[in-house]
């Protein structure tokens, strides 16, 4: 590095402490305007105020010599022509074969990763400095020179080779996902519910304003006596459970002989918009629960809840618990949580002033649009689920691949307001369905150790909304005799693994020892190869009674009549608010 490089960077280093700093109180005071209600500074916490940076001397010089050495490094290596850059976003060969945009990407790279290292080190309380941390993951992630035509080498070289059409189709892409509310993560023409997804045969057998509930046609010549019933997450539609055949968990159900049931929730428009969390315990689970018996003629089910299908489910079985009813013989819980102590990333958003937000808001009526929930979701991994497409869409003019739980995840539902004001207080905020006689749920106050049954609890290892902690501590909850299991991946890709993709790992403990951290729990388990669904569908089995022979209709009579063929009109709405 010659004299007057080095003075510039010397000049750097020292400006590093302000400049950085300068940084993690914009970024800070930007996730404020992030706060998904858009919250008046009024409502604001003291813990939500954008804090005074502070260091440690010791923390803050180690930093500067780090940043001062790796500036050094990064400008010896472009100098030389060696600049790697490790990181995806700039792995086409267009970054570095262009020497400034390489070094304009090496140069972020170093910056982002500093700053992410100074929000590590600013001493304040583990809940504001994730907070500064997630700003400052978003600020980065919106901030890379890839996001940028000006700046985007392969973009910039798509262009000259297609001679402007990649432009032209970016614009058009990016008109159509104006037009449409939301960015294209696929090609969702491609796409139709019922007709290339949700395609496994039954047929609509109840309904209210609350929910459909679908019965589907039997595969096997015979059936287990004990029916099966799904609650998918009332934030999505069903069909995350019966997207292909080949990848369909429905569909695996079917096939392994249950008499299968699931609930497909309304997406709600204004006339739902006072839709509390009782009237869909009540009014949905509840009613399912009994509808399936009736149907059935069964004196207990199975029953399964998803994500916050899970949660609901819990919380019905508390309530039934508490009248002094059994009507469910075993219980499985996927990536679901009862004990919001570890919520993971999602805490960041949550405190009292938020939730009294919401509550003003919409408590007593309105709606959650599912539009913004999904955008808040996706900006929890901001560069897998929003500037990649940013960039592809309409930077590079691409089309983005057909991808059937991509469309799923772009097909947005609406929440009633109560429900989500009174689903933020009482679990995020208070955690109080854990809590003995403090959450009252349909008149009754709920006490899950009263819900004592045979149960199968199911987590991902790398779940980004329901981290494994969260999954895992439904085991210190329920009394009952239980079986947990983790798998690997995501919330979303860990739970969709059929066993024929041969796919990913899960782990299994069979000591039937629980222990209080879910690391204790790993140390004790053993790896195995491929889906966890073979593990639970030989579980399910042991909880389903004997077999009998299959219905030839749907329903029961004339009470409980095939109303239309799946999956119904409710899953079809698109989420108005």
């Amino acid at each position: 590095m010659n004299e007057n490089a080095q003075e510039l960077w010397l000049q750097s280093a020292q400006n590093l402490q302000q400049s950085m700093t300068e940084s993690l109180s914009k970024a800070f005071a930007s996730f404020q305007n992030m706060d998904l209600g858009d919250a008046s500074s009024k409502l604001l916490s003291p813990a939500v105020q954008a804090p005074k940076i502070q260091f440690s001397t010791e923390k803050l010089q180690a930093l500067q010599q780090q940043f001062l050495a790796e500036a050094a490094e990064l400008w010896a290596n472009s100098a030389q022509g060696k600049l790697q850059l490790n990181d995806r976003r700039f792995a086409d060969a267009a970054w570095t074969a262009n020497p400034t945009a390489a070094f304009n990407a090496a140069t972020y790279l170093l910056n982002a990763r500093t700053l992410t290292q100074m929000a590590e080190a600013v001493e304040t309380d583990a809940k504001t400095r994730a907070r500064i941390r997630f700003a400052v993951e978003q600020i980065a992630a919106a901030s890379a020179p890839s996001n940028f035509m000006a700046l985007n080498a392969d973009a910039q070289k798509k262009a000259i080779d297609t001679q402007g059409q990649s432009i032209a189709k970016g614009i058009q892409n990016l008109l159509h996902d104006l037009q449409q509310g939301h960015v294209s993560m696929t090609d969702e023409s491609l796409f139709e519910v019922g007709k290339n997804v949700a395609t496994t045969e039954g047929a609509v057998v109840f309904e209210n304003d609350y929910f459909q509930l679908i019965e589907y046609k039997p595969l096997t010549d015979k059936v287990y006596e004990k029916p099966f019933l799904l609650f998918p997450p009332s934030i999505n539609k069903f069909y995350i459970l019966d997207l292909q055949p080949d990848n369909s968990l429905i569909r695996y159900a079917v096939a392994q002989g249950h008499r299968t049931f699931v609930v497909s929730w309304c997406n709600p428009d204004v006339s739902m918009a006072k839709a509390s969390w009782d009237d869909y315990i009540e009014n949905a689970v509840i009613k399912a629960i009994r509808v399936t018996q009736d149907i059935t003629g069964a004196k207990t089910i199975n029953t399964l809840g998803f994500c916050v299908g899970g949660t609901m489910m819990g919380s019905a079985l508390a309530v039934l618990a508490a009248r002094g009813e059994k009507p469910v013989a075993s219980a499985t819980f996927l990536t679901s949580m009862l004990d919001f102590a570890d919520t993971g990333v999602l805490d960041v958003f949550i405190d009292e002033a938020f939730v009294k937000y919401r509550e003003q808001e919409m408590g007593k009526g309105g709606l959650m649009k599912g539009k913004d929930l999904a955008m808040t979701f996706s900006f929890l991994r901001p560069n897998d689920l929003v500037w990649n497409y940013v960039v592809g869409n309409y930077l590079k003019g691409e089309t983005p691949p057909p991808f059937d739980l991509l469309y799923w995840n772009s097909d947005s539902t609406n929440l009633p307001g109560p429900f989500y004001a009174w689903y933020l207080r009482n679990t995020y905020l208070e955690n109080k369905l854990i809590k003995p006689g403090q959450a009252t749920v349909c008149g009754e106050k709920i006490d899950l150790n009263q819900v004592n049954l045979p149960m199968y609890i199911y987590g991902s290892r790398e779940d980004h909304i329901v981290p494994i902690g969260g999954s895992y501590a439904s085991t210190q909850v329920f009394p009952g005799k239980k079986r947990f299991v983790m798998g690997a991946s995501g919330h979303i890709a860990g739970v969709i693994n059929p066993p024929a993709a041969k796919k990913r790992s899960h782990w299994t403990r069979e000591d039937g020892q629980f222990p209080k951290t879910p690391d204790a729990w790993i140390a004790g388990a053993k790896e195995a190869p491929g889906s966890w669904w073979t593990d639970w569908s030989d579980w399910l089995k042991g909880h389903a009674g004997k077999l009998v022979v299959a219905p030839k209709t749907y329903g029961k009579g004339t009470k409980y009549k095939a109303i239309e063929p799946a999956p119904g009109r409710y899953v079809k709405a698109k989420a108005k608010a």
